[in-house]
């Protein structure tokens, strides 16, 4: 991971821990090309975590966004989730 990277972590991490108490609902945003396999890659990230999963095909069709609500046990398990779907290729978080 880069510096910058992680110095993004760092600061979300402050700034999840100071905005809410934990365990609590956490909103995640992503935006995938509309390839079947990249859509399922981010939803089998949160597999039985009761994850609330939408999506949303662009008007183009191109790019699919993918959101999803689940209550997270602390802000470190936030960023591991943010972490573990980094590697999905051409995923953009929002």
């Amino acid at each position: 991971m880069d510096k910058k990277t992680e110095e993004f972590y760092v600061r979300l991490k402050e700034e999840l821990s100071t905005t809410s108490s934990w365990p609590s609902e956490y909103l995640y945003k992503f935006i995938v090309p509309t390839e079947k396999e990249k859509i399922l890659e981010v939803e089998n990230a949160f597999n039985n975590l009761g994850a609330v999963i939408t999506t949303h095909q662009s008007k183009t069709g191109k790019y699919t966004s993918v959101s999803i609500h689940v209550t997270m046990a602390t802000p470190d398990a936030v960023i591991e989730k943010y972490i573990a779907v980094s590697n999905i290729e051409g995923i953009i978080s929002l």
